[in-house]
């Protein structure tokens, strides 16, 4: 996760001294801040790319930050890791930078995993979003048992804003009747990207399931009410400068999470080390 030395704090919190404290547990409840680093991957690289991201949760680990992030690799779209970073709120990032001194061992081997990132990446870019509950639809899951992600970007045009969170409460109500089981997260870009944009982050613990989310939103298409689709219709028309949906993969070894984490399921999280061995040709 190649980080600019002046945000490195902002992102993980872990170049800070944290005494004894263990990685935090997975969210249990949509987190009010996300800062996303989007890292863009040189055609090819993927594998370097992962063994030098894997560097960076063993540097969390050894120093006990208190941090977590996932790694969400792209499976579609661009050649793309995400890494999301929750946040409870603003002031206790504020707060840890006030009360906490720098970590000198663990900044300059952070700084050395940035050098090695930068010879397989073509682009970095940091976001930072904040939750719009209210337009969130759905249970929270339980992100521990999440391997796969659909993330829907909408760039909205500037004075559109309630055309689009009209839009968004009229899609919400009509997912939620044509399935009651339909969950999503919304967020607000707040830094780090031009104009209005928002994501939508949809999470599923299999890929087949994708057949189901894709069914899900055929329904909800098919039994808007006159109002809520002329609603839609109006945004899409006058608002929307464009939408994007790409699916993710969680990569467990680019992630930082807690030890019970990890231990709800050690083939996914810890899996053993694949060894080739040496074959003799007559």
């Amino acid at each position: 996760m190649k980080v600019r030395l002046s945000l490195l704090p902002l992102l993980t919190l872990a170049s800070l001294r944290v005494g004894t404290l263990p990685a935090q547990a997975l969210p249990t409840t949509q987190p009010a801040y996300l800062t996303i680093v989007r890292e863009e991957v040189k055609l090819g690289r993927g594998a370097e790319h992962t063994r030098i991201e894997a560097g960076w949760p063993a540097a969390f680990a050894k120093a006990k930050s208190p941090s977590s992030y996932l790694a969400l690799a792209s499976l579609t779209g661009p050649d793309e890791v995400w890494f999301t970073i929750p946040f409870a709120s603003n002031a206790a990032v504020a707060e840890e930078f006030k009360r906490q001194d720098a970590d000198p061992v663990l900044s300059a081997e952070l700084a050395r995993l940035a050098r090695a990132d930068a010879e397989v990446l073509t682009g970095h870019t940091v976001v930072q979003a904040v939750a719009r509950p209210d337009l969130t639809i759905g249970a929270f899951p339980d992100v521990a048992k999440q391997r796969f992600w659909q993330i829907t970007t909408f760039r909205v045009k500037p004075g559109h804003r309630a055309d689009f969170e009209a839009a968004a409460k009229a899609y919400g109500v009509a997912a939620q009747r044509a399935e009651p089981k339909t969950s999503y997260r919304m967020y607000e870009l707040i830094a780090g990207a031009p104009g209005l944009t928002f994501f939508v982050f949809s999470s599923l613990e299999s890929y087949a399931q994708f057949d189901d989310l894709r069914a899900a939103g055929d329904k909800t298409a098919q039994g808007f009410t006159a109002e809520e689709r002329a609603t839609l219709q109006k945004f899409s028309a006058e608002g929307l400068v464009s939408s994007e949906t790409n699916r993710f993969r969680l990569d467990p070894a680019m992630s930082y999470v807690s030890r019970e984490t990890r231990a709800q399921d050690p083939a996914f999280w810890m899996p053993k080390k694949q060894v080739a061995r040496a074959t003799t040709q007559p």
